[in-house]
């Protein structure tokens, strides 16, 4: 996308605070980093845990805040809880800023 310019509406008072609320909430280096275990398919806590690297308390905390921004969508099979991205756009928005960052 480089020198890639396109013209874009600005959304309404409304869908702006919505994305600051989502993109201060992707602003998390451990929330990044647990979006990230998810490209590769589902995970229960005990996997992030281990995949991220901080205490199990902490991937639950971040992985409520990332339920509540409907980021990752969560179903339980038995006793474990297993966790995915909510959808694809979550993929593209993480490859997007990753890009960016990139090439700057």
């Amino acid at each position: 996308m480089k020198g890639h310019s396109c013209m874009i509406a600005r959304p309404d008072e409304k869908t702006l605070d919505k994305m600051e609320d989502l993109l201060n909430i992707a602003s998390d280096s451990t929330r990044l980093k647990i979006l990230y275990a998810f490209s590769q398919g589902e995970k229960n806590v005990s996997e992030i845990v281990k995949e991220v690297g901080v205490s199990q308390s902490l991937v639950s905390h971040q992985l409520s805040v990332l339920r509540k921004a409907k980021l990752v969508s969560a179903h339980k099979e038995g006793t474990k809880v297993f966790y995915k991205l909510a959808d694809d756009h979550v993929i593209v928005l993480l490859r997007v800023v990753q890009e960016h960052v990139e090439e700057t």
